[in-house]
């Protein structure tokens, strides 16, 4: 096996790495987040204070949306690429 094989098993595997720890890094912390705890004294609920008062603006999300295509796009063609080197080829018959 010659170094380009390594360099690209080692790409796709930083690759699937990397994706996957943006895949459980994105997940919003207030996804996990638990109600507040109820006053026991008086009855009434423990008043909750909103911590994000803003989100992700739209031009990031896009930004994000768009590296994201082109780094699927290009790891689809390094991959289609190292398949198409592997297969043996043959002489069409005539």
């Amino acid at each position: 096996m010659n170094d380009i094989h390594h360099i690209t098993r080692m790409a796709v595997l930083l690759a699937g790495l990397a994706a996957a720890f943006l895949a459980f890094g994105a997940a919003s912390p207030a996804a996990f987040a638990r109600p507040a705890p109820q006053s026991v004294e008086s009855g009434v609920p423990a008043h909750v204070h909103t911590v994000v008062t803003g989100g992700m603006p739209g031009w990031q999300i896009a930004l994000i949306a768009v590296g994201t295509a082109l780094l699927a796009a290009v790891l689809a063609v390094l991959l289609d690429r190292a398949r198409a080197a592997r297969r043996p080829s043959t002489a069409p018959t005539t």
